[in-house]
């Protein structure tokens, strides 16, 4: 019997060179569901794959793939193909066991059935949007970062480029708040407020999308007290005066998705905007930086 209704995935390929690496995963990230890494550790290509659903995110698969060559400098060739919807799960399900990180969360898919970790906070989420799944270091070093300032109880957050939901979800749960959670992707949206629902956490979480501070929701509840952006070096740069002007006195901003070698002219731009830097944190090549304005 023919099966309706079911999702048609395609692979979205590059080859780059070793150092190009983590930036085209961060590009490929921002529209895939899964993005996986293959090369051996000599070698001076290597390739990036990330899979999504076919004729979903296009737009911002394209400003990202563009982002990464202008920052990279490798003008990398994108290749395509279709990939079979169960096997893909099956194996990101077997690639996808539960992450611990910091001292307080545990991350796990819908397929792990185990006992909740004693003394963690569990967070649930589906397989199949794997990443925001707390395996990438952007991710981790966020989730470190809010255990971080969780002791000076914000009040009022927001989540800016939610991916999975995974930060704005911590955050409700860890300081039984509120949480503004947008994305400029639909698909993204919609994941995020599954997962809400999925960890009970629905009330608490409005997943909305928009374009950077396009939206006028986003003007209306700030200034914010929490503010992540968890998204790519420059986007980050460009967004510092609207960000900056809408974080509330003594309000605290967590960026991230930048590598090491970003981090000291993504600071620039927001110390011009009268935010002081309180912690770096490294995830492999990644960095988080915890901003302050006094």
């Amino acid at each position: 019997m023919k099966r309706t209704g079911a999702t048609v995935l395609e692979t979205i390929a590059v080859r780059v060179p070793r150092a190009a690496v983590p930036i085209f995963e961060a590009a490929l990230a921002q529209a895939c569901r899964s993005v996986g890494l293959f090369g051996i550790e000599e070698d001076a290509d290597w390739t990036v794959e990330g899979v999504k659903e076919r004729g979903a995110g296009e737009t911002l698969l394209a400003a990202a793939l563009a982002l990464a060559v202008a920052v990279s400098g490798v003008a990398a060739t994108v290749a395509r193909r279709p990939t079979e919807a169960d096997g893909w799960l099956a194996r990101t399900r077997a690639a996808f066991p539960e992450q611990l990180v910091g001292k307080r969360f545990a991350i796990r898919g819908t397929h792990i059935h185990a006992p909740l970790r004693t003394g963690r906070l569990t967070l649930t989420l589906d397989a199949a949007a794997a990443f925001g799944s707390g395996e990438h270091g952007s991710t981790r070093g966020c989730l470190r970062a809010l255990e971080r300032v969780a002791h000076r109880r914000p009040a009022r957050l927001l989540d800016l480029g939610t991916g999975s939901g995974i930060l704005a979800l911590a955050a409700a749960r860890l300081l039984h708040r509120q949480v503004l959670a947008t994305d400029i992707d639909p698909w993204s949206v919609r994941t995020a407020a599954a997962n809400a629902r999925r960890n009970g956490l629905g009330r608490r979480v409005r997943a909305l999308r928009a374009d950077g501070w396009s939206a006028p929701a986003l003007a209306a509840q700030a200034p914010y007290d929490l503010i992540f952006a968890n998204i790519l070096a420059r986007p980050l740069c460009r967004l510092a005066w609207q960000t900056s002007a809408h974080l509330a006195p003594d309000g605290t901003l967590i960026l991230a998705g930048l590598l090491t070698t970003q981090a000291r002219w993504v600071l620039a731009a927001y110390r011009r905007h009268g935010l002081t830097l309180e912690w770096r944190l490294s995830e492999g090549p990644w960095c988080t930086l915890v901003l302050r304005r006094r």
